[in-house]
Formats: C-alpha cells, sequence, structure tokens
C-alpha cells in the first residue's frame, strides 16, 4: 500500500508539473514577413527571458480574419493575444468577446496616452501609432509636398494613385479633406467627397492592396500618394527614393491594439505579455525596430526615428481623432458615394 501511495504521489506531482508548464506558455497571433522577425527580436524574446512564459507565434489570418475567429468561437479562437485595429478593439468588446483592461490586470496601460486609449476603448490596449501620410517620389517632384492640396498640382496630373473604399484609407482620405475643406470628420463630408473627385480626375486609377499601391511608386509611374507610414518607411528603408510627411492640416492615425479574447485559455499570461509590450522600454525598442509611432509619450527615441514618429504629445497634436464607431456606422453610406462621386469622377 505504501508503494502505491508512493508512486500516486509521484505521478501527481508530474501531473501538476505539466500543467504548471502547460499554463506558462501563450499563443500570440500577428502578422508574418519583417513583422514577425522585429517582433520576436524586440518584444518575444525579452518577455520570454524574463518572465520565463514560452510564446508560442501565430502569422495565419488578418485583422478582420482573427476578429472573425474570435466571433465564430464565442471568444475562445485558440489564441492568447492578438493584434487588431481600434475599430475591432471596440467591436469586440461592445460584443462582450474581449477582455477589459484595467490598471489591476495591466499597470502600464495608465502610461498610454489618454485620448488614444479613449479612442481604442476599454479592450484595447494601444502599442503602436501609424498613420496616413503623404508619399511622394523625392527624384520625381520639385519640392517636398506639405499639404494635401500637392495632390491636385498639375505636374501630378495622371501620377496618382488611390486606395478603393475597401481599403480604409478611402474613408480617412475622405474625413480629411472634408475637415480641410470646411467640413467636419461625420456629419459634413460633402466637402470631402468633392475634394476626392477633384483628386480622383488626377489619378491613374484605384487599388485595393497596398502591396500593388506600393509597386505602382517603387515602378516609378505614380510619384505621389497616400500611404500608411510605417509601410511608406519600408519602401525607403529598402532604396526606394521615397519620402513621406504628415500634411500641414493632419492626418488620422491607424491605431494598432493588443486584445485578449474573453475565453483566452492562457489569460494570466496574456495580460503580462501585454503588460510587457507597454513598457517603456518596450515600446522604444518597438519604435526603433518596426519604425512605428507610440501613444506612450514617455519614451526615449533616436532623433531620425523621433523627426518621422508619432512620439510626443506634440506629434499627437497633429492627429485627427473621429469616433471610430460612428465612422464604422458610416462606411456603408459613404461606400456608395465613393463609387458614385469619386470613382465616377476617375
Amino acid at each position: 500500500m505504501a508503494l502505491i501511495k508512493t508512486i500516486s504521489t509521484s505521478t501527481a506531482w508530474i501531473l501538476v508539473s505539466v500543467a504548471a508548464a502547460q499554463a506558462e506558455q501563450l499563443v500570440v497571433n500577428s502578422y508574418g514577413g519583417p513583422y514577425e522577425k522585429i517582433i520576436y527580436e524586440r518584444i518575444i524574446e525579452p518577455f520570454e527571458k524574463k518572465t520565463g512564459i514560452k510564446v508560442i507565434y501565430d502569422s495565419v489570418g488578418s485583422s478582420s480574419q482573427d476578429y472573425a475567429k474570435i466571433k465564430a468561437t464565442g471568444g475562445r479562437p485558440g489564441f492568447d493575444v492578438v493584434v487588431m485595429t481600434a475599430s475591432q478593439s471596440l467591436e469586440g468588446c461592445r460584443d462582450g468577446l474581449l477582455t477589459k483592461y484595467s490598471p489591476e490586470n495591466v499597470p502600464n496601460m495608465i502610461k498610454i496616452s489618454p485620448a488614444i486609449s479613449k479612442i481604442a476603448g476599454d479592450c484595447g490596449a494601444v502599442h503602436e501609432l501609424q498613420y496616413l501620410s503623404l508619399v511622394w517620389r523625392m527624384d520625381k517632384l520639385k519640392s517636398a509636398p506639405t499639404s494635401w492640396s500637392a495632390l491636385l498640382e498639375p505636374e501630378l496630373k495622371g501620377k496618382v494613385v488611390l486606395p478603393t473604399f475597401e481599403n480604409i484609407m478611402a474613408a480617412y482620405l475622405v474625413q480629411v479633406m472634408s475637415k480641410m475643406n470646411g467640413g467636419d470628420l461625420l456629419e459634413n463630408v460633402d466637402s470631402g467627397f468633392r475634394a476626392m473627385a477633384d483628386v480622383s480626375r488626377q489619378s491613374v486609377g484605384f487599388e485595393q492592396s497596398s502591396a500593388i499601391m506600393e509597386a505602382h511608386i517603387k515602378d516609378g509611374d505614380v510619384w505621389a500618394m497616400p500611404f500608411w507610414n510605417g509601410r511608406a518607411q519600408l519602401l525607403a528603408d529598402n532604396g526606394v527614393p521615397v519620402d513621406y510627411t504628415i500634411p500641414k492640416e493632419g492626418t488620422i492615425p491607424l491605431i494598432a491594439t493588443l486584445n485578449v479574447p474573453i475565453g483566452a485559455e492562457n489569460k494570466p499570461a496574456a495580460l503580462k505579455f501585454v503588460d510587457f509590450f507597454l513598457e517603456k522600454t518596450s515600446q522604444e525598442a518597438w519604435v526603433t525596430g518596426y519604425k512605428v509611432g507610440s501613444a506612450r509619450t514617455d519614451i526615449q527615441v533616436p532623433d531620425d526615428v523621433r523627426a518621422k514618429q508619432i512620439t510626443t504629445e506634440e506629434d499627437l497634436k497633429k492627429l485627427l481623432l473621429p469616433d471610430l464607431s460612428a465612422t464604422a456606422a458610416k462606411l456603408r453610406e459613404w461606400s456608395s458615394r465613393w463609387d458614385r462621386e469619386v470613382v465616377q469622377a476617375n
């Protein structure tokens, strides 16, 4: 009997140890390509070293596909942390499918800009800011553009490419153009559509894929276009003679968030990962590695990075911040107007 008891105790200890080991891991879903390499080097490996928690990386699916999976599984998608956007954070929080953050479960949330955090809602930890920039070929234009109205310059006739409305850039362009022409970001956007119709007459057409838009400017048949600044920086880093800017009228940010599904199997580890990503040193590593901005304004980064990214309170003042839920409610109506008023003007 004693032998049986000893074996049972040993077996129980092994089972407990295995369970503990399994608990100390988490699945992070995000992007592949250059993003995957940078997040491993700058965030995941330091996190594993500090905590002993093993990260399993899952690069399958886009943000919209990831949220669709969260929705289809009732908040149990098989991953513990996912990179999405503020729009999906708001929807998931409203649907009760994402975990709400607080200073108690993610202490570094208090270090994020309140204005940006408010946009992302209670379930979105903003770990990165990009923005809609104006990109141009330095070898083609005589001088650097400073305004969105530069897209209307005669020298750019037939040298601009625009996104289709399936790309959120299109809605943001309408809002930016509306604001700079006396309208607003939501209700009074007629001037934005009129301005985009004028830009359409300058363009070679419309592309949904960012990769195809990239190809146009890389090949030199397009000299200027709206584009996410992170991807613009990658073009510059790869030797394409482009530069990009926030025009003087301002721009709208692409707010990226870390989200934890409500039914995450490894939620304590997931919350530790989110908090780690928001730490000052982690944000500094991420901004300098991936060349994006941060909603944490106490970070210290090289001057060349700071000059191009959102990293300070002054930078935040350049951003136009529409209500994302209200914007989402307008998209169907605006999509019809875009096809009717903007595409038809081309």
